[in-house]
């Protein structure tokens, strides 16, 4: 594989590191008493001269990634060089009323394509550009309007996956309401298309609507979060091959929490019905996580393990339509790293460790299973696209394994590096139905907020 883009991630990151320690060094003190920590933000600096109403900020993220065994198929390779910039600015004329924008410019240098395009490269676009009544974060009421980012609980289902070079906003309506340990998020959205070269817009006829609840230690220490999504379509290709309108409903909970003597869990679980054209859906999910501190250990290892489920179609001819839906994700690691399998048709099964050598850098590594949960529907990668498919189920279920290993090194408020590899290897299923190739995916990147 080629890896023209590490040598260079690497150097930016060393560079980036010695001009913020340079920064960051202890100003001259007086004897006896404490160093005083400076750190040199440029939007600190310049929102000290400008009116308490108007705010600036941004962010650059850089990711140097590449991948062997794409389709798993062999010598298909590439490795390439992500350069994201956001620049933010927010108008507060008073405590209830306020005004975003967010501007990005997504790039991507040295990869396998021509032209570049989403969801690598979408040059200078307009992400965000909402008015906000009240307050949506803190207050009791607070009602968003415009491009905004929509994501809830863990964001199996609807998020504005970060991990993606041009990542996702919505145009939506949302209203949110807060009471004691009580809270509700009403929204009406349609997502925002990509689309490298001229003005993003939210795909017509494509909505999703719905409602968010949430109740904070009703249970001792947990979150109980029930919601309902509905999402109509148009022109979606139904099991006779016809375009048809899509209209179903998601409905499930989320519920997390910790227990005595270091314990926690988590667990999400979502039905969906309803009908595209002539067919009928009936599909399900869910998500059961175990956690264990071991507190009295040095760097306190956390281990974890996971069950994840999505049903998937037992018959594709025969009116029922059985594939869940992951709707609008942040589907980055929810089903390992490599991100070659999504919350649909699926059995995994994930275990590993999470330590922190110091307090600055987090060390994860986690092992995965996975197998089709009908041999007859496809694999699907994270983003909810088939990977491969034997319609005659000939090709059984067991898909494969990955390793993944990841590390994170919080330097400061303003920079943080990461790096990770991850290398899935091909079971029974995904060697008939591919070349049967190992996909291995490694990463180096860094995010500089200023």
């Amino acid at each position: 594989m080629r890896a023209q883009c590490f040598p260079l991630a690497l150097a930016a990151a060393v560079f980036l590191a010695r001009g913020l320690s340079a920064q960051q060094t202890a100003a001259p003190s007086p004897a006896g008493s404490s160093p005083v920590s400076t750190s040199l933000v440029p939007s600190d600096e310049l929102n000290k001269e400008l009116p308490k109403w108007l705010r600036f900020s941004g962010e650059y993220r850089g990711r140097a990634e590449g991948f062997t065994g794409a389709g798993f198929k062999p010598d298909v390779d590439d490795d390439y060089w992500l350069s994201r910039l956001r620049l933010n600015m927010k108008i507060q004329p008073t405590d209830w009323l306020k005004f975003g924008f967010q501007a990005q410019d997504a790039r991507v240098f040295g990869k396998d394509q021509s032209p570049a395009a989403p969801p690598y490269q979408n040059t200078m676009d307009l992400r965000l550009a909402y008015i906000e009544i009240g307050d949506a974060e803190k207050k009791s009421f607070g009602l968003r309007v415009g491009r905004q980012e929509l994501a809830f609980g863990e964001e199996r289902l609807i998020g504005n996956v970060n991990w993606v070079n041009t990542a996702r906003s919505f145009d939506a309506v949302r209203a949110t309401l807060r009471r004691g340990k009580y809270r509700l998020d009403a929204f009406a959205s349609s997502v925002v298309v990509a689309k490298d070269g001229s003005f993003d817009h939210s795909q017509a006829g494509s909505d999703l609507h719905g409602l968010y609840g949430g109740m904070e230690n009703v249970v001792p220490g947990s979150t109980i979060e029930p919601y309902v999504f509905w999402r109509l379509a148009r022109a979606v290709v139904s099991e006779e091959g016809t375009p048809s309108h899509l209209n179903f409903k998601t409905v499930g909970f989320r519920w997390v929490g910790k227990l005595p003597l270091h314990f926690d869990y988590g667990a999400e679980v979502a039905g969906q019905i309803g009908s595209l054209g002539a067919d009928n859906v009936g599909a399900w999910a869910g998500h059961w996580l175990a956690g264990y501190t071991l507190a009295n250990l040095r760097y306190k290892p956390r281990l974890v393990a996971e069950y994840n489920f999505a049903s998937g179609d037992k018959n594709p001819r025969d009116g029922a339509r059985g594939t869940f839906d992951q709707l609008y994700p942040t589907g980055h690691d929810k089903l390992g790293l490599a991100d070659q399998v999504g919350w649909r048709n699926i059995h995994h099964v994930r275990a590993g460790v999470e330590f922190r050598p110091q307090a600055k850098l987090l060390v994860i590594g986690k092992y995965n299973a996975y197998w089709l949960d009908s041999a007859r529907d496809a694999l699907y990668n994270a983003a909810g696209a088939a990977v491969a498919r034997v319609a005659d189920g000939s090709a059984g279920k067991y898909v494969g394994q990955e390793a993944d290993f990841q590390s994170v090194y919080t330097f400061s408020r303003q920079l943080q590096f990461g790096g990770g590899y991850a290398r899935m290897a091909p079971g029974t299923f995904l060697k008939k139905a591919t070349p049967g190739a190992s996909y291995n995916y490694p990463y180096m990147l860094f995010t500089y907020l200023f």
